[in-house]
């Protein structure tokens, strides 16, 4: 494993903590990645990917949104949600490659 030349400080690896919890759920982990791959999607559409439940993913959409890793915009009746943290993006690549291992 490459060490980083330039370490995390303090206050960086509190923000990568506050990140990582955000996203350390498996319907949220879903989300992120799925949002990763669509410009924008509302609670439905969301719920149709999932399999889930409105409740359910409402629930989790308003985690992420209010810890900044999600933007939302209403267009009418619905309520459309996008990646505002593209960053944690690397980290699902780097979860999917580590689950990937044998």
């Amino acid at each position: 494993m490459n060490a980083d030349p330039l370490p995390l400080g303090p206050d960086q690896l509190e923000k990568a903590a506050f990140v990582l919890k955000t996203i350390a759920h498996p319907l949220r982990l879903g989300i992120v990645q799925l949002l990763g791959h669509h410009e924008h999607l509302s609670v439905g559409e969301i719920c149709q990917h999932t399999g889930c439940e409105q409740s359910l993913v409402s629930h989790h959409l308003n985690i992420l949104k209010l810890k900044g890793v999600l933007h939302s915009q209403r267009r009418g009746k619905f309520i459309y949600y996008r990646l505002e943290l593209k960053e944690v993006l690397a980290v699902i690549s780097c979860m999917k490659a580590y689950s990937q291992r044998g």
